[in-house]
């Protein structure tokens, strides 16, 4: 019954770490290319620019004035094809929508390319 009960929380620990594990690595991830990302310069883009970028094989969207390259992305959107909805265009209504977690906040600045050039 004793090896029962210390193999049962042997297991507990490594399936817990499996699950952990992962989490704090992408976490990790994120932070770092974050920070990498506040390292570069960006690039202006006028409206017109971005608008030509609105396919699935290239997709640009505008989030409160900044230009994100999501082309790489849009096939692991979990909304599925929703992304294109507004892609060349201002999607910044769409993003801030209840359907996003907190999740998306972390990882839309490695997506960051320009900021919108002031019309």
């Amino acid at each position: 019954m004793e090896v029962f009960v210390i193999v049962s929380v042997v297991m507990l620990l490594v399936l817990g770490a499996l699950f952990v594990i992962p989490k704090s690595r992408n976490k990790g991830n994120a932070k770092q290319a974050s920070s990498n990302t506040s390292a570069k310069t960006f690039r202006s883009y006028t409206k017109e620019e971005i608008s030509a970028h609105n396919t699935r094989t290239d997709c640009w969207v505008i989030i409160k004035d900044k230009v994100y390259d999501v082309t790489s992305y849009v096939e692991e959107h979990p909304g599925g094809d929703a992304i294109l909805n507004n892609a060349g265009g201002d999607s910044t209504e769409g993003f801030f929508g209840p359907q996003h977690g907190f999740r998306v906040f972390e990882i839309i600045d490695d997506f960051c390319i320009g900021q919108l050039k002031d019309s």
